[in-house]
């Protein structure tokens, strides 16, 4: 398994990554979530939460608009290195915490924003039921996750094994790690567990397609072909194909 270390310095490639699709993915999803983040931060915006913050893309968008921001995370490596934020943005603070059994006081937040994290918790039903604790009642949750029948998560069981994932680097030429993902679920299953945890879902979303072999050898015209099927399949009942599944989720006026 690659350290934290290595997969902050990965999350980092990926915005800047040579390969077109390889790039539009991570930065469609970065730039949708900065957007919900924009239209659903609370009027009086002033407590909001980051479960597991990667490389802390969001980190500086969050202080900017919230008067406290907390990010957690259960690895410190990845608070480590967004340490030297705080001399930017006085109002993060940062804070090892398991959200599944999280330390923090109830009805905490405003807003909490989980993208990319769930998949890599076996029981995201308890760490959905975690955040939901930490929320004060007509709280947001921002929540992101992978398809679990996508293209891209479906090859990637190939692209890792033995052999292959050699090839597979000198291909793409840029770090090329195993993506951790041990609860990858269906958009029935993710919006089944949001409502058990008391969540009514306001908005879903889904973005990115990756088409193998295309994206790695086609370029921008594989791109341009891509983006064309995203808004077709979109919203549709072959929508499960792309990438991304989002969610705009408030949190029950009661518990």
């Amino acid at each position: 398994m690659a350290s934290e270390l290595e997969l902050v310095a990965l999350q980092e490639t990926l915005y800047r990554s040579a390969n077109p699709t390889r790039r539009w993915l991570h930065c469609t999803r970065r730039d949708w979530i900065i957007d919900a983040l924009r239209h659903n931060a609370a009027p009086a915006r002033q407590r909001a939460l980051e479960v597991g913050p990667g490389s802390g893309v969001y980190l500086p968008t969050l202080a900017t608009m919230f008067a406290e921001v907390v990010a957690s995370d259960i690895e410190s490596a990845y608070l480590k290195h967004a340490a030297p934020m705080r001399t930017r943005q006085p109002n993060l603070q940062l804070l090892e915490d398991d959200i599944c059994n999280s330390t923090m006081p109830p009805h905490s937040f405003d807003l909490i924003l989980c993208t990319e994290v769930i998949e890599h918790i076996r029981d995201s039903a308890a760490a959905l039921a975690g955040m939901r604790r930490l929320l004060k009642p007509g709280g947001v949750l921002l929540l992101s996750t992978p398809q679990r029948y996508s293209p891209l998560e479906l090859t990637a069981r190939i692209a890792f094994l033995p052999g292959v994932i050699q090839l597979v680097r000198r291909i793409y030429r840029e770090p090329i790690l195993e993506t951790g993902h041990i609860n990858l679920m269906t958009a029935a299953t993710v919006r089944r567990q949001l409502s058990d945890a008391g969540f009514s879902v306001e908005q879903q979303h889904q973005s990115g397609l990756y088409v193998p072999l295309l994206a790695e050898f086609g370029g921008a015209l594989a791109l341009r072909l891509e983006r064309l099927l995203e808004r077709r399949l979109r919203g549709g009942v072959a929508g499960g194909l792309l990438w991304t599944q989002y969610y705009i989720a408030r949190a029950a006026s009661c518990c």
